[in-house]
């Protein structure tokens, strides 16, 4: 029987599955797709404040990864550092407060998420901010390909480089902190690298291995909670398992060069 339940955690499964795919065929593209992880590590705080003080975990993950974004974006102008390695420095200090605090109880819920307590109102809010979210990854998606390959040759076509480094990575912060209700702070990477894995095996082209990650995360979450109800896995595990699913036909079957 399909009942309100079922219903709200197949929206918002495939509805962040899907733009975390889209996003991730961006992240790939800049040879980033394993910082999803750090950044996911990023929401500790967040989350733990939210699970002491009872409000959703997406609010708190959303703060302390929003400011942790900003902290990354304003040392990587200051000290020409690698994101990446700013990204290790701020995520390795985040998690290192959070369990200071965190209860024992809610440690599983931090790591591999929980959508047990979904509502109308925090699904549609998810499916809300995943559309816009994806429409601005759309948006700019050309200029970020561009200035990944070269920021001399970007900025010479008046592309401002850094707005746009800034809003890229604030929407990665708004995608993984819709995937933390789903797949936890310690399974973030996956949600974004996998699809796009998936998608770049089996097309040939910028549009399709766009929307082929997107296509690939959406399934993933649909074939994850269908799973999740039928055998109890956890949720965020179970579409994390049909992701690496997908990416192993997707070797089989891959595209000839």
């Amino acid at each position: 029987m399909i009942t309100e339940k079922i219903i709200l955690a197949i929206l918002i499964t495939a509805s962040v599955g899907a733009v975390a795919g889209y996003l991730g065929t961006l992240m790939l593209s800049k040879r980033m797709s394993l910082v999803g992880g750090p950044l996911g590590h990023i929401t500790l705080p967040g989350i733990t404040l939210a699970l002491l003080y009872g409000f959703d975990v997406s609010i708190g993950a959303f703060a302390t990864l929003i400011f942790g974004i900003l902290l990354i974006w304003f040392f990587e102008k200051k000290t020409k550092l690698p994101t990446e390695a700013l990204t290790a420095i701020v995520f390795t200090s985040s998690v290192a407060v959070a369990f200071l605090f965190l209860p024992l109880e809610e440690v599983e819920i931090a790591l591999i998420g929980d959508i047990s307590k979904l509502t109308v109102l925090t699904t549609f809010a998810s499916v809300a901010l995943s559309i816009a979210a994806f429409l601005v990854v759309r948006k700019i998606y050309k200029k970020m390909v561009f200035a990944a390959i070269s920021e001399d040759l970007a900025k010479s076509e008046q592309i401002n480089v850094d707005r746009i480094n800034l809003i890229y990575l604030l929407t990665v912060a708004v995608v993984i902190g819709l995937g933390i209700r789903i797949v936890g702070s310690l399974l973030t990477a996956a949600v974004v690298a996998i699809p796009a894995a998936t998608s770049k095996n089996l097309t040939t082209n910028m549009r399709a291995y766009a929307y082929g990650g997107a296509i690939a995360g959406g399934l993933a979450g649909i074939l994850g909670i269908i799973a999740h109800l039928l055998f109890s896995i956890p949720a965020g595990l179970a579409v994390i398992i049909f992701s690496s699913i997908l990416f192993l036909g997707s070797v089989i079957f891959q595209r000839n060069e």
